[in-house]
């Protein structure tokens, strides 16, 4: 591009690159590890690339139910999302918790199908356990109320005890790339 006689080189804008936004719902903590005397006070911290976000703090619960919609924005479906849970304390560091690693290109797949019409609670695939992931248990993409919705159940690692339920949902965001 020219301007005023001289060449300049535009960065693409984040629109350019931005596949859409990913809303994962922390849903809730199952059996989480005691940080406290006898509970603990938990929170979600989630974080993509360089974006991190985190939930609210329950306090004195180790089944908490969040309940809490975090927006990530996706330009690249090959990163991971880290979730780590940790204990917060008032007067010293918050204790980790567990954490947990899961992969939404199987998520970002299966939205790329463009299904359309398909009869509420349609399993589209589902993803199985294994070494290389965190799920509890075989995570299914189903087709909800006109969306693709994912619910997974996660094992939380470096941790004797927990697990966290997430729902993952995409938006389409106008102007950007898209899938």
């Amino acid at each position: 591009m020219l301007f005023q006689g001289r060449s300049i080189t535009m960065k693409p804008s984040m629109m350019e690159s931005l596949l859409g936004l990913l809303r994962i719902r922390v849903k809730r903590g199952v059996n989480l590890a005691v940080r406290d005397l006898n509970s603990s006070d938990p929170y979600v911290v989630v974080k993509m690339g360089k974006q991190k976000l985190k939930t609210r703090v329950i306090y004195n619960d180790v089944n908490p139910e969040w309940n809490e919609d975090l927006t990530l924005s996706v330009t690249d479906p090959s990163l991971k999302v880290l979730l780590t849970v940790y204990d917060h304390d008032t007067f010293t560091k918050d204790d980790k918790m567990g954490d947990a690693e899961f992969e939404i290109k199987p998520y970002i797949n299966a939205l790329t199908m463009h299904l359309q019409d398909l009869p509420c609670g349609t399993i589209v695939t589902t993803v199985q356990p294994s070494r290389d992931n965190c799920l509890a248990e075989g995570s299914r993409i189903i087709w909800s109320d006109g969306k693709l919705v994912q619910d997974i159940v996660l094992r939380l690692k470096h941790v004797e005890c927990g697990e966290v339920e997430v729902q993952l949902k995409w938006i389409d965001l106008p102007g950007s790339k898209g899938l």
